[in-house]
């Protein structure tokens, strides 16, 4: 059983370099072109909003929704790994911003409707990697409570952080500047693929052990 303070930091280093709020400052820019700076922050609140709701909601269900399909949690914690791992070469690769771009721009395009739900909360902030990080840290509180606790409040603490990061993403663009966001992205994509090994053991060791 993890310590709280142990899984604090773990959840909030884990959730953080998978959500990565100031990478999205780009992106979040791109997406707000033309819009008034009253317009941009109610974005930015509801995208912010959404996506924490999106990943408590995971939170307090996954591990349900996996008994309920018949998956064990060693089973998803390999799969969890592998797919954070294949997020991690992205950012590594400069694979994932390039997309992150076309998504923005592509949903600028087609003109939707609500670009706070969509890509700002979905899929950039709780996409499919933030998502099956947080079943992953879910399934490691084991019905712990406390821990249960733990994980709820780095999700609002995560979405407190991309809120701010939104509202001061034309700042952040100008002080990190493009060599900047791309050494940034490197070096969390080492960290995260470092995070995502370590899941794939834990669910070997789970299997076998």
């Amino acid at each position: 059983m993890a310590m709280p303070l142990d899984y604090l930091v773990s959840a909030l280093v884990t959730l953080l370099v998978v959500v990565d709020p100031a990478g999205l400052a780009p992106t979040f820019i791109a997406v707000t072109e033309g819009l008034s700076e009253s317009y941009r922050r109610q974005v930015a609140a509801r995208a912010a909003l959404i996506a924490g709701s999106v990943l408590i909601g995971t939170a307090l269900i996954g591990n349900w929704l996996l008994g309920t399909l018949g998956i064990s949690l060693s089973a998803f914690r390999i799969a969890g790994g592998l797919l954070l791992f294949s997020i991690a070469s992205e950012m590594v690769l400069g694979v994932r911003m390039r997309r992150e771009s076309e998504t923005a721009e592509k949903a600028i395009e087609e003109r939707v409707r609500n670009i706070a739900a969509f890509p700002l909360a979905i899929p950039l902030l709780a996409g499919p990697g933030a998502i099956t990080a947080t079943m992953l840290l879910a399934g490691r509180a084991d019905g712990n409570l406390v821990l249960l606790a733990v994980l709820i409040a780095v999700v609002v603490i995560v979405a407190a952080i991309s809120l701010g990061a939104f509202l001061l993403a034309h700042r952040i663009g100008r002080l990190l500047g493009l060599t900047g966001n791309v050494v940034l992205s490197r070096l969390l994509g080492v960290l995260l693929a470092a995070l995502a090994v370590q899941y794939v053991i834990d669910g070997i060791r789970a299997v076998f052990g």
